[in-house]
C-alpha cells in the first residue's frame, strides 16, 4: 500500500483530555424529507436516529450536534457537540403524579374532606 493511499489519523487528544470516539454514519433520509437517518458511534455505544435542521424557534429534541465529513467518505462524519440535552437520570413508570393544591382543592369540592379518625378504643 503506498504511503498516498493510507487514511490520515484523527490527531492525538490534548493531554489531560479524554475524548472518546464520536462519529455518525448518513445512511439514508427521513420519510419527510426533512432530515436525515443515521447511526451513531459514541465511544462503545451504538444508536439509531435522525439529524434535523434547527429552526427558529422551535425546542431541540435532542443533542446540538456539528458534522465534519471525512474527505476519506463524506457519508460518516465526525461528530462535535455543541449542546448536549440533558438526560432523565430515573426511569419514571405510570402516570404523572398530581398532587398540587389546585387538584386537592377540587378533589375535596367532588368527595368531601376526610374526616379525622375518632377516639381509639
Amino acid at each position: 500500500m503506498a504511503e498516498s493511499d493510507r487514511i490520515p489519523k484523527p490527531p492525538p487528544p490534548v493531554k489531560g483530555e479524554t475524548k472518546t470516539e464520536d462519529v455518525v454514519l448518513v445512511h439514508g433520509r427521513t420519510a419527510d424529507g426533512k432530515g436525515l437517518e443515521v447511526l451513531r458511534k459514541k465511544g462503545d455505544e451504538l444508536s439509531a436516529g435522525q439529524i434535523r435542521p434547527v429552526e427558529d424557534g422551535k425546542p431541540l429534541t435532542g443533542d446540538l450536534v456539528k458534522l465534519t465529513p471525512r474527505p476519506e467518505m463524506p457519508l460518516l462524519c465526525d461528530v462535535d457537540v455543541e449542546y448536549e440535552a440533558p438526560r432523565s437520570t430515573k426511569a419514571e413508570a405510570g402516570p404523572a403524579r398530581v398532587s398540587s393544591s389546585a387538584y386537592r382543592k377540587g378533589w375535596d369540592r367532588m368527595w368531601g374532606k376526610r374526616k379525622s379518625p375518632g377516639k381509639a378504643n
